[in-house]
């Protein structure tokens, strides 16, 4: 891609020539600290921001030949879900009249992001509401529902954005085991300050001040840095 940006008025570049390839079906996690240019990166990615030098290009076709269709491809989950004051049918078919609601990727994309044993314990199934913003289900809970709204809407390239940072351990577990159930059949998109959240990704980018300073396996990227720093 070899992608340059800088904000407007500003003189420096906070990406610096990053350059990429992500095969379809592999899960890499983008790491580093704040400020690193992670989030901008990701930005650029989604087409939310145009970068002033390099191109994003997909099977060899630049994204900015139909933006659109290429947003539509992707799903972006974030660290807060947005919900609203309605039912877990509606919040994970979001969007979709009632009467066009497909049963079968409603139960595949409540399966593949374990909310199976939650809607059973729900006063109403899938026509529980869930309180304005959610606010009738834990963090864990509405992460889940993000997920699985993403599979409803069939999006092959999925980003999440610290999307287990303000877990608890033992939720953050359950976020990351419905996460690692999609890679090989959706593209995943990482980014992580907890590291342990990204250690099965199939590659890690390790970014410092808007350059990859390291690539690689977790092992690689992680666990050598981290003994070399204690010898």
């Amino acid at each position: 891609m070899n992608v340059r940006y800088h904000y407007p008025n500003a003189t420096t570049d906070v990406i610096k020539g990053i350059s990429l390839t992500i095969q379809k079906g592999e899960s890499i996690a983008l790491i580093g600290k704040s400020g690193a240019g992670k989030t901008t990166l990701v930005d650029i990615l989604l087409g939310l921001l145009d970068p002033q030098h390099g191109d994003i290009q997909v099977d060899g076709i630049s994204i900015y030949e139909n933006l659109r269709s290429w947003q539509n491809l992707v799903g972006y989950i974030p660290q807060s879900i947005f919900l609203t004051d309605d039912t877990v049918e509606r919040n994970i078919a979001f969007g979709v009249p009632d009467e066009f609601i497909n049963p079968e990727r409603l139960q595949k994309a409540i399966e593949v992001a374990q909310l199976s044993e939650l809607i059973q314990q729900l006063p109403e199934g899938i026509k529980t509401k869930v309180g304005e913003r959610g606010v009738k289900l834990s963090g864990g809970q509405r992460q889940r529902i993000g997920i699985a709204r993403a599979i409803y809407h069939e999006r092959e390239v999925l980003v999440l954005d610290e999307a287990t940072a303000a877990l608890d351990n033992e939720t953050e577990q359950l976020v990351s085991d419905a996460i690692q159930s999609l890679s090989g059949s959706k593209t995943l998109i990482i980014i992580a300050h907890r590291l342990s959240t990204v250690e099965d990704c199939d590659r890690v980018y390790m970014l410092e001040q808007g350059r990859i300073a390291k690539s690689g396996s977790y092992r690689e990227v992680v666990l050598d840095s981290a003994t070399r720093s204690n010898i």
